[in-house]
């Protein structure tokens, strides 16, 4: 029997150092060796979940220093509000309008909305309870294992990165538009593909300077985003206001120029608008009082959010013919149509700090994000290092903020949206699957016969939600969805009569369960069939690199890791069956 010391494991937490610490990387042998237990790896860690404790204080713990607990409710409402409201609002607006949805583009917004809004109530129970700045990543290592996790994990930082250079991109042109610019007239001209030939130095320089603002405090960072924000809503009143008295119901009609296919497409692809708020979850490590300050945060910001976007829709619509409303800077130009050429100044400046906001509040949250990750060696630990005197992850907003300038300077905001939406929509999906496995089963407790019964009603709610999503992609006519729907609604039924919950929630829980989460699922699923098959394509590839480098460095490095934390609690016995290490796990249980 031979034990592992702390200070052992803390060595392989922090990376002492090293951008591969674990034992599986210290020569070619071991790397070699490792890689021929693959197999068996994986499936130990595609089926081990993490437990609450374990990702709220030995998980946290490896980050060296804790960050600093400074911020409440009213931070988290005006920190959400600032990520959420930037090139979203003020420039897809009016390119959906223009293409997809016509004046029909509000009802786009409430269809969005209500998935978003369903998502944070998912994403708040969890946020609550397990405090951490992981966010969903730590959600689903609890309930739906390590695998699905790192999945989601990658994607979710791909989403952050992604959603950070269309923000930059959008920044550019509402800058060059307040000089009286073309939108492109800052960009360079090149040779390169469609779609990637417009070169965008200016949002690099954005980008760097808000990561170093992101860098210096958190709660410096929260406060000026506090005022930009209060600023920015200010400037969003008036937008509506000065807007309405322009207004010329005339251009209403016809009100869904495209139909019901166009409104969901356009839904599909305005919900990037609402990409952002989960990073008020990964700030949970860093509230005074989670039970309290997140459920507040959350809601409150998601609410004034809804409304903020239904009633800018409404506005521009009412100002300008869906035909006429400009793709790129609809609002000022919208202005400037109607002879308010001095407010397309003011709309300019206000979208300009509402995107810097949102850039700030997106850099400070996928940081957190990527933390957490690094914190379990599915990533190198060198990214969970929290700075001493700061209380940041430096190491992890620079290489995001970096990441993200490049993809800024190549790539069109167009094809930036449509692979922010695919992203999140599943990602959203999932946490609502981790919540009905959270309620409904407990390892140990949960007998065969009701784990059975939940795992039966979860396929028929994901088959029908599937079956719809598809019909509606390939078909003009209803005749499906008399068979899928009320499949979905007995399904739902059926696990809300039949299976007991194995578990309620501590301090605040989501209302409506199983039909809330259910609910959601159904609303993501039917809005990914709204995307256009280059978004999956795109997605697949994505994923595609993900799974290399997990099977090459995340799995070995998380089996050596899981296996150093155990073995210092419980000591760990070396020995070799069928070329396996073999180790015993006392804070986390196999599904």
């Amino acid at each position: 029997m031979a034990s592992v010391s702390v200070s052992e494991v803390k060595r392989r937490g922090s990376g002492n150092g090293q951008f591969l610490p674990e034992e599986s990387f210290q020569s070619w042998s071991s790397y070699a060796n490792a890689l021929k237990q693959t197999p068996y790896r994986l499936y130990e860690r595609a089926f081990t979940r993490s437990m609450d404790a374990e990702e709220i204080f030995e998980i946290k713990a490896r980050s060296g220093h804790e960050m600093k607990r400074t911020l409440n409710w009213w931070d988290l409402i005006w920190f959400g509000v600032g990520v959420v409201i930037g090139a979203g609002v003020f420039v897809l607006t009016g390119l959906e309008a223009n293409v997809d949805a016509g004046p029909a583009i509000i009802l786009s917004y409430v269809i969005s909305g209500l998935s978003a809004l369903l998502s944070v109530f998912c994403y708040t129970e969890f946020a609550v309870e397990i405090p951490v700045a992981g966010s969903s990543f730590a959600y689903l290592r609890v309930e739906l294992g390590d695998f699905v996790a790192y999945i989601a994990a990658g994607n979710i930082l791909f989403e952050y990165v992604i959603s950070g250079a269309a923000v930059a991109r959008s920044w550019t042109s509402y800058f060059t538009s307040l000089l009286n610019h073309d939108s492109n007239d800052f960009r360079i001209h090149t040779d390169l593909a469609q779609n990637y030939n417009l070169l965008d130095p200016i949002a690099i320089a954005v980008l760097l300077i808000v990561g170093l603002i992101a860098i210096m405090s958190t709660k410096a960072t929260s406060r000026l985003n506090s005022v930009s924000t209060i600023i920015h809503i200010v400037l969003i009143i008036f937008v509506i206001v000065a807007g309405l008295t322009k207004a010329n119901t005339s251009n209403y009609t016809p009100f869904a120029p495209f139909g019901a296919k166009g409104i969901f497409r356009a839904s599909s692809v305005v919900f990037f608008a609402y990409v952002g708020f989960d990073a008020v979850a990964t700030m949970a490590e860093e509230t005074k009082n989670p039970a309290k300050d997140i459920p507040l945060g959350l809601v409150g910001s998601m609410v004034i959010i809804l409304v903020a976007y239904c009633l800018m829709a409404v506005t521009l619509c009412l100002m300008q013919s869906y035909v006429d409303i400009d793709q790129n800077a609809g609002y000022s130009v919208a202005f400037e149509k109607v002879g308010m050429k001095w407010a397309k100044y003011i709309v300019d400046l206000g979208a300009l700090i509402g995107m810097t906001t949102a850039l700030l509040g997106g850099v400070v949250g996928q940081a957190r994000y990527l933390t957490h990750i690094a914190r379990t060696h599915m990533l190198p630990p060198w990214f969970s290092l929290v700075h001493e005197k700061t209380g940041t992850p430096i190491n992890a907003t620079l290489t995001l903020v970096l990441a993200t300038a490049v993809i800024a300077f190549f790539t069109e905001l167009d094809v930036l949206a449509k692979l922010v939406s695919i992203s999140t929509l599943i990602i959203f999906t999932l946490v609502a699957i981790a919540l009905l496995v959270r309620r409904y089963y407990v390892t140990g407790e949960t007998n065969k016969h009701n784990q059975n019964l939940l795992i039966l009603f979860m396929l028929l709610i994901l088959a029908s939600s599937s079956a719809t999503a598809i019909y509606w992609a390939r078909s003009n006519n209803w005749t499906c969805y008399v068979i899928t729907v009320p499949i979905w609604m007995l399904s739902t039924c059926g696990l809300w009569m039949f299976v007991p919950q194995a578990r309620k929630p501590k301090l605040w829980g989501v209302p409506l369960v199983p039909w809330l989460p259910s609910l959601s699922i159904a609303i993501n699923i039917f809005l990914l069939g709204s995307l256009d098959s280059k978004s999956f394509i795109r997605f697949a590839v994505w994923t595609g690199i993900l799974l290399v480098y997990y099977l090459l460095f995340g799995l070995h490095a998380s089996y050596d890791t899981a296996k150093a934390q155990k073995g210092a609690k419980i000591g760990v016995t070396e020995g070799e069956e069928d070329g396996k290490d073999s180790f015993n796990y006392q804070s986390e249980t196999n599904i």
